[in-house]
């Protein structure tokens, strides 16, 4: 018996965590082109000490999370913090793990307003995505200031850009002798990570971007976002780019629980600097290849991801049309609204998978839902593939980089991944 897990976070007052748990409903993923279907029951977590090899047990009463600690303080030591110098400033940092061969670090960038507990640790904490990171290092990167119990900035601080957001990330890369990153941002800090796959191409292997919006903001925007801040709190006016309008009203209590999360966890002078640089981003500088001359675009596998009812979504579209549609995945999620890594971290966590499935990894997941018969111990492989064939050998997941896979290809009981398919589920 030991403890809960590596970087699990079990929560008391934050209903924004206990949405996800208390929710009992039966999700169905239904990725058409080439994934398998897929069902699955989620309740919530009863003991906070669980046997060797389950990392959380399902089937029990969700109640018992209302006497845990908030979701934003972990119950292990095993998450490190470092604060790290850059070109532009320090960076707060947690990681979890150490580099193991050539196996790349899942490295995440969190949305304005937000830090990167409130915007992935529902995500992170779901069983079945703990049994594909405990095979990688995770490291949550906090924009400057973000990050709870932070100071705020001096008068007169100058914000880093968004150009020097991503350029502040090799530093990071570095200190921790990364050799390349598979990374996972919302909105701002998608941006921030597509920025970066455009200027340091190779040290990113893959890209999920969720909620991204790759224009800048023309003058009407400017306009309408300049009058809401005269007549909206800061909470207020980050909830409308977090959530359309629908969701604000019928899904008052996780709205109301962020409203309280953004205005009380994150310092609010920082944040509205980080608001108003956001706010003027320019242009990411992608075109497909092939519609213009010297088109530049990301290189990278890519997995776009956004909710059906989301702020983003028209952007998100937008950027899909402008990738290589041979190495980029679609991702439209039902009734996941403007966060889906919160609302429907099962889906995702099953998109995940594929999506690492297309570069080479494998996760043989232990699946509690089969009643009987030999499963196979958690583990991730990288397969050795034919660009012709299907699948045919294994070799170490210390073994060298892979290469994108952009033929579908299948093995048995894990279905099939095709990267240029547009899926809904």
């Amino acid at each position: 018996m030991r403890k809960v897990p590596v970087g699990v976070h079990l929560c008391q007052h934050c209903k924004c965590c206990q949405f996800h748990w208390q929710k009992k409903k039966k999700e169905r993923i239904s990725l058409t082109s080439g994934l398998l279907l897929h069902d699955g029951t989620m309740a919530g977590l009863q003991e906070l000490r669980f046997p060797e090899e389950k990392p959380l047990l399902r089937g029990q009463d969700a109640t018992e999370l209302e006497n845990s600690d908030t979701f934003l303080l972990a119950v292990d030591t095993d998450w490190k913090e470092h604060d790290i110098e850059t070109p532009y400033g320090l960076l707060h940092v947690v990681i979890r793990g150490s580099p193991k061969g050539n196996r790349p670090a899942i490295l995440t960038y969190h949305d304005v307003g937000l830090n990167h507990k409130l915007c992935f640790n529902t995500f992170f904490n779901f069983e079945d995505m703990q049994e594909i990171t405990k095979h990688f290092v995770v490291c949550h990167v906090d924009a400057p200031g973000q990050q709870v119990g932070a100071s705020q900035f001096p008068q007169g601080y100058q914000f880093p850009s968004m150009e020097q957001l991503a350029a502040m990330l090799p530093s990071v890369v570095q200190h921790f002798g990364f050799k390349y990153v598979i990374g996972i941002g919302v909105g701002a800090g998608a941006y921030v990570l597509a920025k970066f796959a455009l200027i340091f191409p190779d040290l990113v292997e893959g890209l999920v971007l969720i909620n991204i919006d790759p224009n800048g903001k023309g003058w009407i925007d400017w306009a309408a976002t300049k009058l809401s801040s005269l007549t909206s709190t800061l909470p207020d006016t980050v909830l409308s780019h977090l959530f359309r309008q629908e969701e604000l009203v019928s899904n008052t209590e996780l709205v109301q629980s962020y409203r309280q999360q953004i205005g009380n966890v994150v310092n609010q002078a920082n944040l509205q600097l980080f608001w108003n640089m956001y706010n003027s981003r320019r242009d990411l500088d992608i075109n497909r290849p092939g519609t213009v001359p010297n088109a530049k675009t990301l290189r990278c596998p890519v997995m776009l991801v956004v909710g059906d009812n989301a702020p983003a979504e028209e952007g998100v579209v937008e950027c899909n049309s402008k990738l290589d549609p041979t190495t980029t995945t679609f991702l439209k999620m039902a009734d996941s609204g403007g966060l889906p890594q919160v609302t429907q971290p099962g889906k995702l966590t099953e998109a995940f998978k594929y999506f690492l499935q297309g570069m080479g990894y494998i996760a043989y997941l232990k699946d509690r839902r089969l009643s009987g018969g030999a499963v196979p111990s958690a583990s991730m492989t990288r397969l050795a593939r034919s660009r012709t064939s299907s699948l045919t050998s294994a070799s170490s997941v210390d073994g060298s980089r892979p290469q994108a896979c952009t033929h579908s290809e299948s093995s048995e009981g894990l279905g099939q991944v095709n990267h240029t398919m547009e899926v809904s589920c």
